[in-house]
């Protein structure tokens, strides 16, 4: 499998949050914070588990504990896909 391009993990990311929480995608950045997105915990979850299945990885428990904005999560993935190359 080719190694995905730290942009094209980052919208997909992007993409997805925005699918899971129902807004816009222009309103999310990398920098934007999942609680100023109105994201609770479970759906905290709920992406993270959307984006275990989207990039097929496993983050595993706890993985998404430190995850606070967008591009933290885009660097969840990519470290997490890396490790399974």
């Amino acid at each position: 499998m080719l190694a995905m391009a730290k942009s094209e993990i980052l919208e997909i990311v992007q993409s997805t949050i925005a699918k899971q929480l129902s807004i816009d995608e222009s309103t999310v950045t990398p920098q934007t914070k999942f609680a100023d997105l109105g994201a609770d915990s479970l759906d905290t979850v709920e992406i993270m588990m959307a984006l275990e299945e989207r990039f097929q990885v496993s983050i595993g428990e706890g993985g998404a504990e430190n995850i606070a904005t967008v591009q933290d999560a885009a660097e969840l993935i990519e470290k997490v896909k890396a490790e399974g190359a």
